[in-house]
């Protein structure tokens, strides 16, 4: 299967993109697909075979679970390239353009769901960390 390919370009700095990418207090503000989920908890042991960690919650509280990845690379401020527990890669471009930031995401999209609604739930949660990144 293909990979799947979404961007964002972030009106701030590549050192704040990096840091509102990877800090857990930032994380649990923007890492959710949809307004009636959140990120209750999140830890990020930033470093090439550190464990990162997301909570992911329905809001009232009917559904739950923890997504895992293992860091395989970590360049800061560049780059991250980390798998799921089910071997999917994932790979985060930081590109500097001026005063903003060009975040690109590649990954492989799981077999669960279509395509295109995985597409959408990466989109959208890159997009609210967009909103997020720029809004504080």
């Amino acid at each position: 299967m293909d990979k799947i390919i979404i961007t964002a370009t972030i009106a701030a700095d590549r050192v704040k993109s990096w840091h509102f990418y990877t800090s857990p207090a930032h994380i649990t503000q923007w890492n959710f697909a949809s307004p009636d989920w959140h990120c209750s908890a999140a830890s990020n042991d930033l470093k090439a075979g550190g464990k990162y960690i997301a909570r992911m919650e329905a809001k009232d509280g009917s559904f739950g679970f923890d997504l895992e990845a293992v860091y395989d690379q970590v360049l800061p401020y560049e780059k991250l390239v980390f798998h799921f527990t089910d071997s999917r890669e994932v790979m985060v471009d930081f590109m500097a353009d001026e005063n903003k930031t060009n975040v690109t995401i590649t990954f492989d999209p799981e077999t669960i769901n279509p395509v295109d609604l995985h597409r959408e739930g990466w989109q959208t949660i890159l997009n609210n960390f967009k909103k997020y990144t720029e809004s504080v």
